[in-house]
């Protein structure tokens, strides 16, 4: 069948989409967050926890490379089902193997991402169409309400979390709960692909590029070197090893656990809308740097606190904070390519993010066996605050067409 120019500006095709968004988030939110809590059950330490999450990273950012360097040239609707696909495989393998080295192969080729936020290997894809043929003035609140779906859809998913812990009250025993939860991770990837079906066979440029990248290769290059300090520096605390830190700093209940987590992603999804109204305002770096400083400083401290309370307090505020520069960032990227370059763009810009994060899990996971578990966070927060003054300096100049048009 030959493929039509794709009119993403189709409301029903922004709704598939966001659906869609929203069922993988929901599938995300507890998966990664029962995911230590099974390796530790089947007996996994924290630096092999730590090396799987890496391994899942390094996977999830290979996938996302090929991706976006085929993207142009591909059915983006065939894209999307491979990924629905390998996220229903996802959750059917993990169930069914426990030694080390398997497990680590499905987290490399699978899809359970143990971050928050815009990894993932269908993100570029969806970010490409979203932003084909979407305003200059609407394309920051586009990317809002896109962050916003998948963040209370996590925040929901994070408070099913809990579902294992009323399962074994029920009589199953933890281990076969756990697995519950993995075949119902596989269940929303076929949800998923079945939302895909319905979006038309598409590209989203009628020419096809010769090249991936073009006149904005240096751009997304300079972007990408910085995104990859930003996510090295994440890499320290992504939610699963975050999860760990609780569970063995303060001995956490995973229900109490999904609680927190529900209400952090509720607190970051909120912050997307606030982003894009704030951008409008003072610019779309300006608001990347100015919220992402403070929650920083807020990480490191937590890391001191020595009562639960206060350390969950200062890492929902951080949470309300640290996202916010997911749907500007993301504006932005789209703003400064070529429209021809765009799914090129957000998977290079990616890509360099999910290498860097997936080094330094591993190295987290070494520091929490360490006297003073909370180094990890310490680490995490410097990094990103150097990464925020690097952005401001390099790219305070560079406004997209909106902002230079309101000067």
């Amino acid at each position: 069948m030959t493929a039509e120019r794709l009119d993403i500006t189709t409301p029903s095709n922004i709704s598939l989409l966001y659906v869609a968004r929203g069922v993988r988030g929901f599938g995300d939110g507890f998966a990664i967050i029962i995911l230590p809590a099974y390796l530790t059950a089947i007996g996994y330490n924290p630096v092999q926890i730590g090396v799987v999450a890496t391994a899942s990273l390094l996977g999830t950012a290979l996938l996302t490379l090929a991706i976006g360097t085929i993207a142009a040239r591909y059915d983006l609707r065939t894209l999307l089902l491979f990924g629905a696909g390998l996220m229903a495989a996802t959750g059917l393998a993990f169930p069914n193997v426990e030694q080390f080295a398997f497990v680590a192969l499905v987290a490399f080729v699978g899809t359970v991402n143990p971050s928050t936020g815009d990894l993932g290997v269908l993100v570029p894809i969806e970010h490409a169409m979203l932003a084909h043929g979407v305003s200059d003035q609407e394309r920051t609140r586009t990317f809002a309400r896109y962050s916003l779906i998948g963040a209370l859809s996590m925040a929901a998913g994070a408070l099913a979390a809990a579902a294992p812990d009323f399962l074994v009250l029920s009589g199953i025993d933890a281990l076969s709960a756990f697995k519950l939860m993995f075949y119902a991770y596989a269940a929303l990837g076929v949800l998923s692909a079945a939302l895909y079906r319905l979006l038309p066979h598409a590209h989203v440029d009628e020419v096809r590029p010769s090249a991936a990248l073009g006149p904005s290769r240096g751009v997304v290059y300079k972007l990408s070197a910085l995104f990859s300090l930003d996510s090295f520096a994440g890499g320290f605390v992504v939610q699963s090893l975050l999860a760990l830190w609780l569970f063995e700093r303060f001995d956490l209940s995973l229900s109490a656990a999904s609680v927190f987590f529900f209400w952090a992603s509720t607190a970051s999804a909120f912050s997307y809308p606030v982003a894009a109204w704030l951008a409008t305002r003072i610019g779309l770096i300006n608001t990347m740097v100015f919220t992402h400083i403070p929650s920083s400083i807020l990480l490191i401290v937590a890391a001191f606190s020595p009562n639960l309370y206060v350390t969950l307090g200062l890492l929902l505020v951080r949470a309300a904070l640290s996202q916010m520069d997911v749907p500007t960032r993301t504006s932005y990227v789209m703003a400064v390519v070529t429209p021809a370059e765009r799914a090129a763009a957000a998977s290079f810009t990616a890509v360099p993010r999910s290498l860097a994060s997936a080094i330094s899990p591993a190295f987290a996971g070494v520091l929490l066996t360490t006297p003073f578990t909370g180094l990890p966070l310490v680490v995490c927060g410097v990094l990103k605050i150097v990464y925020d003054v690097a952005l401001l300096v390099s790219f305070r100049d560079m406004k997209p067409p909106e902002e230079r048009a309101r000067e």
